[in-house]
């Protein structure tokens, strides 16, 4: 269950949704934060954030490509965001409308098509799935404890005020348990699920989770960011990398620029020199490197980042 996780050394994550039409930008202003962070940090209201579904077409997506280019480049797996934290869901969700295929024009199951295509080229899946914040919920989670970064919550404040009433509970079960169950048993083999923010999930929830996960799936590896200390695997901070070498099964997950989803203007790349030698440091001490890749709103891999890879796999070959 573990080996080939030990073994994999790097992976490609992807931040893809509706967050990427909006590109960083909203009402003029560019958020200075990551871009898929725009819809609560530019406080869009729901009512706003909602009508990116009538323009979600992105017409260029190509799973084969996708899946293709990040074997190309020597990684093992890949980790696909199948809902962040606005609750918009990659995949045909029973369980709420506010997915791919019912709310856009698009209509199409991406996270199923990229099922398809990493079985296909014998890429291990990974889904990314945010199990405490919903910004589309009354009962997301995020409203416990103000957010250091910048001294309010990380819920949806605009729509639903922080006042005592919200119970996460209500969003746990009625959404996370049966979209989390939908991933389990609609979409193949998944090696790893990838939990992300637990500011709000109880331990009993945690474990909850957790066990519904080896129910339906007993060789699917859990992060450490399930909460609650449970976790096949540690998650490193965002961008952090560890001094020390590590006997667990670990992981660092990192950006190729500043931001996780698109950001148009976001240049700031780092230089493939710097992700090669970071590769390196972080495989020598025994730790996964899972860099992540933030399409456009019509589906494309940036440019900046494709020419990247490629020079870092090529580095790895001389």
């Amino acid at each position: 269950m573990t080996k080939w996780f030990r073994e994999a050394g790097y992976g490609m994550m992807v931040h893809w949704g509706l967050y990427s039409l909006l590109a960083g930008e909203w009402n003029g202003e560019r958020t200075p934060w990551e871009g898929e962070w725009i819809m609560r940090n530019c406080r869009i209201p729901i009512s706003e954030y909602e009508k990116l579904t009538k323009a979600f077409n992105p017409v260029f997506f190509d799973a084969e490509e996708w899946v293709i280019f990040a074997k190309e480049c020597g990684m093992k797996y890949i980790v696909v965001t199948s809902k962040h934290h606005d609750g918009f869901a990659l995949f045909h969700s029973k369980v709420d409308s506010f997915n791919v295929v019912e709310a856009t024009p698009f209509k199409r199951d991406i996270i199923k098509e990229i099922a398809i295509a990493c079985e296909r080229h014998g890429m291990r899946l990974g889904l990314y799935y945010s199990q405490d914040l919903d910004w589309h919920e009354e009962h997301g989670g995020g409203y416990l404890q103000l957010w250091a970064r910048d001294g309010s919550y990380s819920s949806n404040e605009i729509d639903f005020p922080v006042n005592g009433k919200q119970d996460y509970s209500i969003c746990f079960e009625k959404k996370i348990l049966p979209q989390v169950t939908e991933l389990l048993t609609g979409y193949g083999e998944l090696s790893l699920i990838w939990f992300d923010m637990p500011r709000t999930i109880n331990a009993e929830q945690s474990r909850l989770l957790y066990d519904l996960v080896k129910r339906y799936q007993p060789n699917c590896l859990v992060n450490s960011r399930i909460g609650n200390g449970l976790g096949d695997y540690t998650s490193c901070g965002d961008n952090q990398i560890p001094d020390d070498h590590k006997t667990g099964l670990w992981e660092c997950p990192a950006t190729t620029n500043d931001s996780w989803g698109y950001k148009g203007f976001d240049q700031n790349w780092k230089s493939p020199e710097k992700l090669f030698k970071t590769k390196r440091y972080l495989n020598e001490r025994n730790i996964n490197y899972l860099l992540n890749v933030g399409p456009d709103g019509l589906g494309r891999i940036p440019a900046a980042t494709v020419g990247i890879l490629r020079k870092v796999k090529h580095m790895e070959n001389t």
